[in-house]
């Protein structure tokens, strides 16, 4: 049924003729073009996809060489014994907020890095196993393709980024990943006084109606490669082997964090290893989280 046109919602009736008028500008495209064009300028780069990409700058002499790199991590399990301690780090390292237990009641709680159980066979006889899951940095990620304002987006070394102060809350990205490792803010973020006190700089803070994510301790990164550039050198393996907090904290070091891209790092010379596997990687999202498979029981 046809509102004739007449209510404003921009629809007509196709068997109806429209009278010969003038062609009158679009009024609201105007308008979200004059908004965005400010919008840009404000921020110096807008949030649509551009659709002209930026000429490749040329290196100059004395300029420290480069890689394209392309972050990763692989988790052993047959060292991990689910003390949860990269859980806990990496809610230290990244300020995450306290869920209160009304929030965990609600299924509400924030886990960068999560602990999956999975069990196998039936009581009494069963085993079980925990894995640790951060955020996948899939290379394929359905989060980005569905996001409307690119609050969430892949970086030039693979992380899957995730900017708070442009996130609008829809949580479609929520939605849309597989393996459910985004979460919303229901409230504003709660810490007790000891988080209080040491707080990472480093790290923003979320607020309420935003999603948040593991994001592989990009700020580390960051701090490795401007002292890389500034010595003007490539970043080395064992410099980030262990640069993530859960890694790091790891007491059987069975995260190993690295890239990708090098085929002698650590990381990569562990992708190789006949154990691996990736979480739902029939699903074609390609992610560049890969694990061990645990060998005893």
């Amino acid at each position: 049924m046809s509102c004739g046109g007449n209510c404003g919602c921009g629809k007509r009736d196709a068997n109806r003729a429209a009278p010969e008028s003038p062609a009158q500008p679009d009024r609201r495209a105007m308008l979200g073009t004059a908004l965005g064009a400010g919008i840009a300028a404000l921020l110096g780069r807008s949030w649509l996809r551009a659709e002209a990409a930026e000429p490749a700058k040329t290196a100059l002499p004395g300029d420290p060489p480069k890689r394209p790199m392309k972050w990763g991590m692989v988790i052993d399990l047959d060292r991990c014994d689910g003390c949860g301690a990269c859980a806990l780090a990496c809610r230290n390292e990244n300020n995450i907020p306290i869920s209160g237990p009304e929030q965990t009641d609600l299924d509400r709680g924030i886990f960068w890095m999560d602990l999956l159980k999975v069990r196998e066979g039936t009581f009494p006889d069963f085993t079980e196993q925990v894995i640790p899951t951060p955020c996948n940095h899939c290379e394929d990620a359905p989060c980005v393709k569905v996001c409307p304002v690119e609050a969430t987006f892949i970086t030039e070394d693979g992380i899957v980024g995730q900017v708070p102060s442009r996130c609008i809350g829809c949580r479609f990205c929520t939605v849309a990943c597989p393996y459910a490792r985004r979460y919303f803010n229901w409230e504003d973020p709660k810490y007790s006084e000891a988080q209080l006190n040491r707080l990472n700089p480093d790290v923003a803070l979320r607020p309420v109606g935003t999603v948040e994510k593991c994001l592989f301790c990009d700020h580390r990164i960051r701090k490795v490669r401007e002292a890389a550039e500034s010595d003007g050198r490539l970043i080395k393996d064992e410099e980030v082997r262990l640069l993530p907090a859960c890694a790091e904290t790891c007491p059987t070091s069975a995260i190993v964090f690295g890239d990708l891209n090098d085929p002698d790092s650590e990381v990569s010379r562990k992708t190789r290893d006949p154990r691996a596997f990736r979480l739902l990687e029939e699903l074609g999202t390609k992610p560049k989280v890969s694990y061990l498979r645990r060998e005893r029981w």
